[in-house]
């Protein structure tokens, strides 16, 4: 019975893991690198480098970013 209960816990915790994991990966934009990749995969196309990648998204955050009080 005590092997039931730790498996249990065990699996609660990774379940728990896994969701922080996937949270923090979507908040951070670490998760855009893999859409980005399967999207590339679905069409055939030939994927920039992370660093280009990276670089991209920082300038188009920065272009469209608005700084404005209304």
């Amino acid at each position: 019975m005590t092997a039931d209960v730790a498996g249990s816990v065990r699996s609660a915790a990774v379940r728990a893991w896994r969701g922080v994991r996937w949270y923090l990966r979507e908040w951070s934009g670490e998760a855009r690198w893999d859409d980005y990749l399967a999207h590339c995969a679905a069409h055939g196309h030939q994927p920039v480098s992370r660093r280009e990648f990276e670089r991209r998204r920082a300038d188009e955050r920065e272009r469209t970013s608005v700084s404005r009080c209304c």
